[in-house]
């Protein structure tokens, strides 16, 4: 079976590792809002083990299975066997792509971004009336949500880079591409080395991203090894913000949403709260956090393939906030904000911001 399946074969000893007690359905996201069995981490890696030894198939019938995960990494998280069930999913989803089998949403998205600069195929992204391609000491890199869907977002954040006297330049930025090794294919090489080109070309030491993905693609995929090579200083901007005094308060009770790209897959938990709790000393953590926060259900291409299940997810996540009487929820993640915000009932009454937006509104009142 190495022969046929020979990226899942790397990973033979921790499928079979997988002892099948059930900790990781009660952290599953995908579980938690669907109640499906076959749709954990469990019943993945029983799936798996049956393929590894020959009596199934890596066909259209494993697609809703393997292609139904946020790669959120709470279950690998709390694991006790310390299996990757991450890095396992994406495996089975490059054997799958390479056998000609794939969920059509990110087979469309594959061909998107061979076409196309960005995920959505759309030719004039937002001007934000800044400066482009310019010398400056910082690039801020915005994703392609946040210029695409959610450009108020991004919009704040830049607001809050003029109001700190950033030295910055926006580029003409393409989508980093990165999402596509979530789901079965690979960095665009063309995107990237456009990338890598405008961002050196600035001379800038430090690359911002509001994008919590972005910042995983630079800060680790091989195809961006020529911008840490080069001795670029990569961050967040929320690690970017923290422990500056801004000289600002509210009284309103505030919480926050880990996203699973910023807190479990790059462990950056404290600078967002360091942000937040200076401002806002009545901060409340929601009754899922930090390592065990819940997934918003966007991720791992699930929000495009499975909206519904996706939108299930995010209603679990408000609900905490709804239970913490919270007046504001906040987060790092214009990804977390689309889909928490698409989620969100009219009877809700908190609000869904990211902390720029936030800050940028008491900036703004004071």
């Amino acid at each position: 079976m190495a022969e046929q399946h020979p990226l899942l074969e790397k990973f033979r000893d921790q499928i079979q590792r997988c002892s099948r007690c059930g900790f990781c359905q009660a952290h599953c996201p995908v579980f938690g809002g669907t109640k499906r069995p076959a749709l954990n981490a469990r019943g993945k890696m029983l799936l798996l083990k049956e393929v590894l030894e020959d009596h199934l198939e890596l066909n259209e019938e494993m697609v809703e299975s393997l292609f139904q995960c946020t790669t959120c990494a709470s279950c690998a998280t709390n694991c006790p066997s310390g299996v990757d069930v991450p890095a396992i999913i994406k495996a089975a989803r490059k054997e799958m792509v390479g056998l000609g089998t794939c969920h059509p949403a990110f087979s469309g998205m594959n061909q998107v971004l061979d076409e196309h600069d960005n995920i959505y195929a759309e030719d004039e992204p937002e001007d934000f009336d800044r400066q482009r391609n310019q010398k400056a000491e910082v690039v801020y890199f915005m994703g392609c949500v946040g210029q695409y869907r959610e450009e108020e977002a991004s919009e704040a954040a830049l607001d809050l880079l003029d109001h700190l006297k950033v030295d910055y330049t926006l580029i003409d930025e393409v989508c980093c591409s990165g999402v596509l090794e979530d789901v079965g294919f690979s960095i665009k090489p063309a995107l990237a080395a456009k990338n890598i080109e405008r961002i050196l070309a600035t001379g800038a030491e430090t690359l911002v991203t509001g994008c919590p993905y972005c910042f995983r693609t630079f800060s680790k995929q091989e195809a961006y090894a020529p911008l840490r090579e080069a001795g670029l200083t990569i961050v967040h901007l929320s690690q970017f913000l923290a422990g500056r005094d801004l000289g600002l308060s509210t009284d309103k009770r505030v919480t926050y949403h880990d996203p699973c790209d910023l807190g479990r897959h790059c462990g950056i938990y404290e600078e967002p709260r360091r942000t937040i709790k200076a401002v806002a000393p009545n901060f409340v953590e929601l009754a899922d956090h930090h390592q065990d926060a819940l997934c918003c259900g966007a991720g791992g291409g699930v929000r495009g393939a499975y909206a519904k299940n996706s939108l299930a997810m995010a209603r679990r996540r408000l609900a905490q906030v709804e239970d913490s009487g919270a007046q504001v929820l906040l987060t790092e993640c214009n990804s977390c904000v689309h889909n928490l915000s698409n989620a969100k009932l009219r009877a809700q009454k908190f609000r869904v911001m990211t902390t720029p937006q936030f800050l940028m509104e008491l900036i703004e009142k004071s």
